[in-house]
């Protein structure tokens, strides 16, 4: 088969979905298929070599929107090469331009990424007076015209889409995943270290993600200085995407955290696995998470998730007995790093092969694939 995925950006600063359309990519060539990415780039940005396959930009469009007429002009030329076409993200004009070319003449399905979460609602209520407006004249219609839309957990299945009305579409969840780990482990480990020498030989528990308020890094570093062995180090690694960096470095100043806690910025390829191979645990106590990529990448390193119980699969980990979860709160992440510390080396084995298990089990991405195509009738 041949797969058009259209995204908004492969910009990787921009998190889940750019991560997303890259694994995709390659989990549809192993299984045979064949794939292009349609986005909202910049020609000039580069973003597309971090893909294997044909990648079409048509950016910049205008605003974040990314408004682009010459997307929906491709598509319409270009439409009927495809079997099927996988939408990834909501709120933006490719959503629109999809709809507008392919509604009754080809099969599409939508990624919602968590953006229909309820938490966006109570968090940000200007912008859902805003999005209702825009839901009204525009996205209901996308969604319910689409073979299916797409949740990547049951929890997010069952409260996506709270207070917007006109919801006709059909609701399946593609648990997606990640493909897993690359490189042999001690040699990732090495090139980790290479980087960053000052945490050779040095317990550490590792945070991976963007830093967002919605991830609780505020909360991580507080819990880190009240809970973590004067030995522990913290590693921040990911994208500073609000300017928020700062804030927080004087917090773990006041709380004599300087020289504990690590800012790598974005780790990619070897640096990346070799983080999650050297850590004692991974831990990320956000506030919403549709599903939490990084939280299977700690899976299938063999890593212990510390999770809190707003990401959406941590309830499935957290069941299967591979990861800690608690609440979203101080407290909450104060008791993750304490209830880790307080398990023997055999809790910890165990609790790392069933992670593995649960991994394989429920976020291999190689079972993903086949769960896209029913998702567009195409099996």
């Amino acid at each position: 088969m041949l797969l058009l995925h259209i995204v908004h950006t492969l910009n990787p600063d921009r998190g889940g979905p750019s991560e997303s359309v890259r694994m995709f990519v390659l989990a549809h060539q192993r299984a045979g298929n064949q794939v292009e990415v349609a986005t909202l780039d910049d020609p000039a940005s580069g973003y597309e070599s971090l893909v294997n396959c044909q990648v079409h930009p048509f950016g910049p469009g205008r605003s974040n929107y990314g408004f682009s007429p010459r997307l929906e002009q491709w598509l319409e030329a270009n439409y009927t090469r495809f079997d099927g076409v996988v939408v990834n993200g909501v709120w933006q004009f490719h959503g629109v331009a999809a709809r507008r070319v392919l509604a009754g003449r080809k099969p599409y399905a939508v990624f919602a990424h968590g953006m229909l979460d309820p938490y966006f609602k109570r968090r940000y209520p200007l912008k859902h007076l805003k999005k209702l407006v825009y839901w009204i004249l525009q996205e209901h219609r996308n969604l319910n015209h689409a073979q299916a839309v797409c949740f990547t957990s049951e929890e997010e299945k069952r409260i996506a889409g709270g207070g917007f009305p006109f919801q006709r579409f059909r609701r399946v969840v593609v648990p997606y995943g990640t493909i897993g780990p690359s490189g042999e482990k001690d040699e990732v480990k090495t090139a980790f270290l290479k980087e960053f020498p000052a945490l050779t030989d040095r317990p550490y528990l590792l945070y991976l993600s963007r830093i967002h308020p919605k991830k609780g890094c505020d909360l991580l570093i507080e819990a880190f200085a009240r809970a973590a062995p004067s030995d522990f180090q913290l590693v921040v690694a990911g994208p500073d995407e609000v300017g928020w960096r700062p804030e927080l470095e004087s917090q773990a100043a006041r709380l004599r955290l300087t020289e504990r806690v690590h800012w790598t910025g974005m780790l990619r390829g070897s640096a990346k696995w070799g983080a999650f191979y050297g850590a004692e645990a991974f831990i990320l106590p956000s506030h919403q998470e549709n599903f939490g990529i990084a939280v299977a990448d700690a899976l299938a390193c063999g890593l212990i998730p510390l999770i809190s119980d707003k990401i959406n699969i941590a309830p499935d980990v957290s069941g299967d007995g591979a990861g800690i979860m608690e609440p979203d709160t101080l407290d909450g992440t104060r008791r993750l790093i304490e209830r880790f510390l307080a398990m023997s080396r055999t809790e910890r084995d165990v609790m790392r092969k069933r992670g593995l298990a649960c991994y394989q089990r429920r976020y291999a991405l190689a079972n993903a694939v086949q769960e896209v195509y029913r998702a567009l009738g195409l099996q």
